[in-house]
């Protein structure tokens, strides 16, 4: 419960006798007022104190009882801080949108730990903070406590969304959110994190830094993370700690969104890859939703540079990194995130098109649209050899350009192993030859195999998804790597060898 103790701000904000902290601030006589407050949340698991969470909310110039207007959530990445500038949301608010940025939990001015989007603790948060748009008079409604709501945020502030949406259909059969629109977030933590059990080294400390500050972390995963680099391999306690925390747990307990969804995906994204964007387009949203929703995939997201091997795209220009917000008619994906907001939330016909499909930009900077992602050519590759812990990568030639890719490789292969714990990494690249191949993209994934195994069938292993044209004069080949640097000090740790015979690349060929 909340504790109302200002009554300036009461007459803001006390609809359903909502309780908060805060002060309000009229921006402009004829612009929006500014409301920044607190509300009391869930304790943090294993604590009994109540846990503040903190918020700016936006109201626009005319938004009344007798004229609400709907309302649009959002909150910041990992390490980040909610936004307070009315100028940040000038193009929601002078669109008729009211607009609420919080802090989450264990970052700004709330309190608690992060338990990394979980739906019993941020989930509940959401819930709280939906509760409290509905209690405001101005907010136009479907029904009483059901606010006309949409989302926006990238990252972290994509996690939320989903956490939010997905916790209240699995507390009330039903959400509150009636669109979203989640940038460059996850479907599975510990499979971005922790691909086949192997560690994202440069990322993993690169987050636990950025909790460090407002000390955000519970220990669990400091201990987690510190365990995993010690040893090579991730605890379990951590991959128990992780493993709700994302649509990929709520679509293996039967759950799905029934409602339309924007997504961007960036490809070059080493975090959060391209991959986790099409699972939940795929997987995390009904088929009517999915008729109703769009996916954007472009040059950008959580992008460190691929060195080892080299990796392509890490500086594409900016004029080329979206390609397919233009096509689809907005210069950007804000732009078009707010005219899914106005067609959605508003009822405007805003000229949208593209539901229902894969927009990608390519590793060149084209647009590509395709109604599936998977595979639809198998390419037999034959034998291919990999040392495992020390070595240098191989490519092997799998086909000439001209031909475009788009989509989720993968490889069926029969295996030997020479060693304990074998890890190999394997992406596509383009190049004249091997010697210049880089990877697409900058994502490598893992194949990995426990101890010594003799001619073990192995079947759908999935390579990073990928968009690119392979030029005429330039090969596509299939790049296999001891290391990468991704996953440093993580390959294996005994120096062994790895062999794939009958190789079978599935490859997502489009003519488009």
């Amino acid at each position: 419960m909340h504790r109302l103790v200002t009554a300036a701000v009461a007459t803001v904000l006390t609809a359903a006798s909502v309780p908060l902290l805060g002060s309000t601030t009229a921006v402009a006589a004829d612009a929006v007022t500014t409301t920044d407050g607190c509300l009391q949340s869930v304790p943090d698991p294993g604590t009994t104190a109540p846990v503040d969470i903190c918020f700016t909310l936006f109201r626009p110039a005319g938004a009344t009882k007798d004229q609400p207007v709907p309302m649009v959530l959002h909150s910041h990445g990992w390490g980040g801080s909610r936004t307070t500038d009315p100028s940040a949301f000038a193009y929601l608010t002078d669109a008729g949108f009211g607009v609420l940025s919080f802090d989450q939990r264990g970052f700004g001015e709330s309190g608690g730990h992060a338990y990394i989007e979980n739906p019993d603790v941020e989930g509940k948060d959401v819930q709280e903070i939906v509760d409290l748009v509905a209690a405001q008079d101005w907010v136009k409604k479907q029904k009483p406590g059901d606010p006309v709501l949409g989302a926006i945020g990238g990252s972290y502030g994509g996690g939320y969304q989903f956490v939010g949406a997905f916790s209240e259909l699995r507390d009330t059969g039903a959400t509150r959110f009636d669109a979203l629109v989640p940038e460059i977030t996850w479907n599975s933590l510990t499979d971005s994190l922790f691909p086949q059990g192997v560690p994202r080294t440069e990322w993993a400390s690169a987050l636990t830094a950025a909790a460090l500050p407002t000390d955000a972390l519970p220990p669990i995963v400091l201990q987690g993370f510190a365990e995993a680099a010690a040893t090579g391999n991730v605890p379990s306690y951590l991959y128990d700690f992780l493993d709700k925390n994302g649509p990929e747990w709520h679509v293996r307990q039967g759950r799905k969104l029934d409602i339309p969804v924007l997504f961007s995906q960036g490809e070059t994204d080493n975090l959060f890859p391209l991959h986790q964007g099409l699972e939940n387009f795929a997987g995390a949203l009904t088929d009517k939703a999915r008729a109703r929703s769009i996916f954007v995939g472009y040059n950008g997201g959580h992008t460190l540079p691929a060195l080892a091997p080299a990796g392509s795209n890490f500086d594409i220009p900016l004029a080329t990194s979206d390609a397919c917000s233009p096509v689809l008619g907005s210069p950007n994906f804000a732009d078009l995130g707010l005219r899914f907001l106005q067609q959605n939330l508003q009822g405007r016909k805003s000229g949208l098109t593209g539901f229902g499909a894969y927009h990608l930009t390519t590793a060149g900077g084209r647009c590509v649209t395709v109604p599936s992602v998977t595979p639809s050519k198998d390419v037999p590759l034959g034998e291919v050899v990999s040392t495992v812990g020390a070595g240098a990568p191989i490519a092997y030639p799998v086909a000439q350009g001209p031909l475009t890719i788009a989509g989720t490789p993968s490889l069926d292969a029969t295996l030997t192993t020479l060693g304990l714990d074998n890890r190999a990494f394997l992406a596509l690249s383009v190049g004249t030859s091997p010697l210049d191949a880089k990877i697409v993209q900058n994502n490598m994934l893992p194949i990995r195999e426990n101890g010594l195994v003799i001619d073990k069938p192995r079947t759908g292993v999935e390579l990073p998804s990928v968009a690119v044209d392979v030029p005429a004069g330039q090969t596509l080949f299939l790049t296999v790597s001891p290391i990468s640097d991704m996953a440093a000090g993580f390959g294996s740790r005994v120096v062994g060898a790895m062999r794939m015979r009958d190789v079978v690349l599935h490859l997502p060929v489009t003519q488009n």
